[in-house]
């Protein structure tokens, strides 16, 4: 039986698990892949407080590891497949059960399809959701990068160093990205920007030729080519373990209060999985400081 199961082991699973371990609680981390969840998929954190021009994502992580485990936070990388329980919780997972008396889901997000004919097709055949993964395979190829969010533009930059020509495809009229991202994609000679343009259909045989593209204002629609499209379009949570445990909303993410408390209560939810407006590194951290402190001040009222 343990004070605490984190479940996911992300950067706000891993700040939860480092304020348990201070907290000297009998703490299991649960992560099913690998630390650091979806931030591994870039390599540079550039808004970081306290790292100015940026820190190795891999080195941060490895950092945050090795604090936990200093505090004897255990580790076990298991996929969790159901939670039951009310006073004390059942965790089902691939390898094993454990029981707990209180829990933090902080299982992330997972990169959001487009949707479009031929994206499910030609996924890894030049379609592809990681930069970091899949960039070095488009040298001196022409590729498209589809959204307008800080993530990306950051990927667009980062395959710039290996593409010969990137072109962004934003259904808007402007970016969502930060000024400071948006200033360096229009300064980099390699990225192109085509806007109120989306993506109606990816083209190939084998791998990706083309994109059908429709301009959202004049519904012209044409055809352009290319040998890799990069899809970020957003984030779906991973919580359909929980969706018959939890309060969760239509799109996956998981309800929560300001002490990051769910409608069950003894869970609690931080990162990218829960309901909120700002999905970053920095917050996800600072939710779960805030979610161990709430699973803490539970247990003291038990």
């Amino acid at each position: 039986m343990y004070d605490l199961v984190i479940i996911g082991a992300g950067p706000a699973g891993l700040t939860a698990g480092l304020y348990a371990g201070r907290m000297r609680l009998k703490t299991l981390l649960l992560e099913k892949m690998s630390l650091g969840g979806q931030v591994l998929l870039t390599p540079t954190l550039e808004n970081f407080p306290g790292f100015a021009g940026g820190v190795a994502t891999e080195k941060l992580i490895s950092s945050m590891r090795k604090q936990i485990e200093e505090l004897g936070v255990e580790i076990k990388f298991d996929e969790v497949t159901k939670v039951m329980g009310d006073a004390e919780f059942k965790i089902y997972a691939r390898e094993a059960e454990y029981a707990a008396k209180t829990l933090i889901i902080a299982t992330g997000a997972r990169p959001k399809p487009l949707g479009v004919p031929g994206e499910d097709r030609l996924v890894g055949r030049g379609v592809s959701y990681c930069a970091t993964c899949d960039g070095p395979l488009f040298k001196d190829k022409d590729i498209l990068v589809i959204g307008g969010g800080d993530r990306a533009t950051e990927e667009a930059i980062f395959l710039s160093s290996y593409a010969q020509r990137v072109n962004i495809i934003h259904r808007r009229q402007s970016l969502r990205a930060s000024k400071i991202l948006e200033e360096k994609a229009q300064q980099n000679a390699k990225i192109n920007f085509i806007l109120e343009t989306v993506v109606e259909e990816i083209l190939g045989r084998d791998r990706v030729e083309a994109v059908k593209i429709k301009n959202v204002k004049s519904g012209s629609m044409s055809e352009l080519s290319c040998q890799g499209v990069f899809i970020f379009v957003g984030i779906e949570p991973n919580t359909a373990f929980v969706k018959n445990q939890l309060n969760i909303d239509a799109a996956g993410f998981i309800m929560t209060q300001e002490d990051l408390t769910t409608s069950q209560e003894g869970i609690f939810a931080c990162g990218d999985c829960r309901k909120k407006s700002l999905y970053q590194v920095i917050t996800a951290c600072a939710e779960g400081a805030v979610a161990a402190h709430s699973a803490h001040k539970y247990l003291l009222k038990r």
